[in-house]
C-alpha cells in the first residue's frame, strides 16, 4: 500500500469547491438525461454535449480535486504552485458550461469553451509535473500522474481540434479524430487515473496490507500501451492496429480486476458501508461493461455498445467516485477541524461524520437506476431508460445533501 503523509495536505478551502462543484454537475447531468431517448447515435451534438457535461463537469472536476489532495500527501512534498488550483476550477467549470452550450445551442461557442478547458488542463498538468520534479519517492502514483497527464494533453488537443472542426474554423475528419480523443481521455486519463489512485485509496480504506502489486503494475502498463496503440490506429485510420489496442487494453483491465480481488481477500474491514457497497457495485458494472463491450466487438448491434459505455461511465466510474467521497470528505473535514483538538476534548470518529441514511438512499436509488437505465439502452426501451435516469437523479440529490452535510460538519 502506498504510504500517506498528512503533513503536505492543502487546506480544505482549496479542495472543497472541487467536490461541491463536481456533485452539482453530476446532478445536472442526470437531470438532463430525462430529455434523451434510449435510441441515439454518438455523432449527435446533443449526446456529445451530455458526455462532456458528465466527464468535464463531474469526473474531471472531482479527479482534479482528489489529485490536489492526494499528490502531495503521497509524494511527501508540497505543491509546486498550489494557488493555481484556485484558477483551475473556474476555468474548467466555465469551459465545461461553454462547451455544453456549444453542443446544445450554438456550435460557434465550442472553440471558446475548448480553449478554456485546454488552458485549465495545461495549467493542471504543468503544476502536477512541477510537483513531481520535487519528489524523491517513486511509486505507482508518480507514474500515474506522469502517464495520465500526457494522455490528458493528447485528449484535450484532439478535442480542441474537433471543436474547431465542428465550428467550421478548420477542416478535419471529425469521426477519425473523435475515436482518438475519446480513447485518450476516457482510457488514457480517466481509467488510468482511477487505476493508479485506487491502489492508494482502496487498500487504505479497506485496511488491506502486504499484498503483491505485480498484477496492477502489469495492468497499468498494458492499459497505458493499449490506449496508445488505439490512439495511433484511430488517428491514422488503421483498423487492425485499433483491434490490437483493444485486446491489450482488455488484458490490462483484467489484471487490474484481479488485483482488486487480491485486495478484497486480504481486507481487514468487513463492514459493508456505503463505500464498500459502492466498490462492489462499481467493479461488478465494470465486469458487465467489459462483457457487453466484447459482445459488441464480436459483431453485436450498437445497443450493446451503448449499454457497455453506460455501465462503464455511470456504473464503474460514477460509483467509484461517489463511494470514495463518503470516505475522503469526512477525512479532510476531520483533519482540518478536529485533529488539533485530539487529546484536548472528545472528537468524532470518521464513520460518524457522514449521514448514513442519506448515503444509503443515494446508493439504493443510484444502483437500481443504473441497472434500469443500462437495460433500457440495451433493449432500446424509453420507459426503462427514463425510469433509471429518474431514480439516479433522486440518488444524485441525496449525494448533494450528503456532501453539504459532510462539508458543514463541525463548522460552527
Amino acid at each position: 500500500m502506498t504510504p500517506i503523509s498528512k503533513d503536505f495536505a492543502p487546506p480544505l478551502k482549496l479542495v472543497a469547491p472541487f467536490f461541491k462543484t463536481g456533485v452539482i454537475f453530476y446532478f445536472i447531468a442526470l437531470v438532463s438525461l430525462l430529455g434523451f431517448s434510449a435510441t441515439f447515435a454518438y455523432q449527435e451534438m446533443a449526446v456529445a454535449g451530455w458526455v462532456h457535461l458528465f466527464l468535464l463537469g463531474f469526473v474531471m472536476v472531482i479527479i482534479f480535486g482528489a489529485m490536489a489532495q492526494l499528490i502531495p500527501v503521497v509524494l511527501e512534498v508540497g505543491h509546486a504552485i498550489v494557488d493555481l488550483y484556485y484558477v483551475i476550477l473556474p476555468l474548467l467549470g466555465l469551459g465545461a458550461i461553454t462547451m455544453v452550450a456549444g453542443f446544445w445551442i450554438e456550435p460557434a461557442l465550442l472553440p471558446y469553451g475548448g480553449l478554456l478547458v485546454l488552458v485549465s488542463m495545461i495549467t493542471f498538468a504543468i503544476e502536477a509535473f512541477a510537483t513531481l520534479k520535487k519528489a524523491e519517492i517513486k511509486t505507482l502514483t508518480v507514474k500515474t500522474v506522469a502517464v495520465t497527464n500526457a494522455y490528458l494533453l493528447l485528449g484535450i488537443l484532439t478535442g480542441f481540434a474537433i471543436a474547431l472542426g465542428l465550428s467550421g474554423v478548420i477542416s478535419i475528419d471529425v469521426d477519425t479524430m473523435l475515436k482518438a480523443h475519446v480513447y485518450a481521455v476516457l482510457g488514457g486519463f480517466v481509467l488510468l487515473t482511477i487505476m493508479g489512485l485506487s491502489m492508494t485509496l482502496i487498500p487504505m480504506f479497506s485496511l488491506a496490507h502486504g499484498f503483491d502489486e505485480t498484477p496492477i503494475k502489469r495492468g497499468f502498463n498494458l492499459v497505458a500501451v493499449g490506449v496508445g496503440i488505439v490512439f495511433v490506429g484511430a488517428l491514422f485510420g488503421i483498423e487492425i492496429i485499433q483491434w490490437l489496442g483493444y485486446a491489450v487494453t482488455l488484458a490490462g483491465i483484467a489484471f487490474y480486476i484481479y488485483q482488486i480481488y487480491i485486495i478484497y481477500k486480504l481486507t481487514v474491514r468487513k463492514e459493508i458501508d456505503v463505500w464498500a457497497k459502492s466498490m462492489i457495485f462499481g467493479f461488478s458494472t465494470l465486469i458487465l461493461s467489459l462483457i457487453l463491450g466484447v459482445i459488441y466487438l464480436l459483431g453485436a448491434s450498437t445497443p450493446w455498445l451503448h449499454a457497455s459505455v453506460w455501465f462503464l461511465m455511470l456504473g464503474f466510474i460514477g460509483f467509484l467516485i461517489n463511494g470514495h467521497l463518503y470516505k475522503i470528505v469526512p477525512f479532510l473535514v476531520w483533519f482540518e477541524r478536529f485533529a488539533p483538538l485530539v487529546g484536548k476534548e472528545k472528537v468524532p470518529m470518521l464513520h460518524e461524520m457522514y449521514p448514513k441514511e442519506k448515503a444509503n438512499m443515494m446508493f439504493n436509488y443510484s444502483s437500481i437506476g443504473t441497472v434500469l437505465g443500462g437495460l433500457g439502452l440495451l433493449v432500446q426501451n424509453d420507459f426503462l431508460f427514463k425510469s433509471g435516469a429518474s431514480l439516479m437523479t433522486v440518488g444524485a440529490f441525496f449525494l448533494y445533501l450528503s456532501m453539504s452535510e459532510m462539508l458543514g460538519y463541525g463548522e460552527s
